[in-house]
């Protein structure tokens, strides 16, 4: 249900093909909503069919007609309406999580291998998050709300302090490896 509104929230600020949505997606809220190109066109059809967004076909003459989508008067109510409503919350479900709590029938070397591959995956991510401001350079010129970047910039701010503190649960579990401190099977 969020991928309906994130896409109704960037076509709120402006007019963008699937192609142009999938671009955005990759450069702005990848690290916390990721979405694939055929997930982005199934809800810009369903979209278009519930009436909150429509598709205006652009001729283009060495390629064939550009789709591009606009939010409708009912798609920026649904999207206010979601906006101010309570915060969507599901269950909450890890799969590295699932590997953690079976991870006692492994032997010391493979724990430590396995939580020093997460460790790594996870200052891979903090990488990644240091060149977000500089990815939604374009964006911020083309939406020029300082109060949009404030909040733009929280979502940052939420996954940089996730992962570190995630990144710190970890390499505690691997100095308690490396000390002895995991109980013998």
């Amino acid at each position: 249900m969020s991928l309906e509104y994130a896409i109704l929230g960037f076509l709120n600020y402006h007019p963008y093909s699937g192609y142009d949505l999938k671009k955005i997606f990759d450069t702005s809220i990848r690290h916390f909503w990721p979405a694939d190109q055929s997930q982005i066109y199934r809800t810009l059809a369903r979209l278009t069919e519930q009436g909150l967004a429509e598709m205006e076909k652009i001729a283009q003459e060495d390629r064939p007609d550009r789709k591009v989508y606009h939010i409708t008067p009912a798609g920026r109510a649904d999207l206010l309406s979601w906006l101010s409503g309570p915060p969507p919350l599901g269950e909450p479900r890890s799969a590295p999580l699932i590997q953690v709590f079976f991870a006692g029938q492994l032997s010391d070397e493979e724990l430590l291998l396995k939580f020093e591959g997460y460790a790594a995956i996870m200052r891979t991510f903090l990488g990644q998050y240091d060149q977000v401001p500089a990815q939604l350079g374009p964006y911020w010129q083309e939406i020029d709300s300082p109060r949009e970047h404030f909040f733009w910039m929280l979502t940052l701010e939420n996954g940089v302090r996730t992962m570190r503190a995630n990144l710190e649960w970890v390499e505690s579990i691997i100095e308690r490896i490396k000390s002895g401190q995991v109980p013998a099977r």
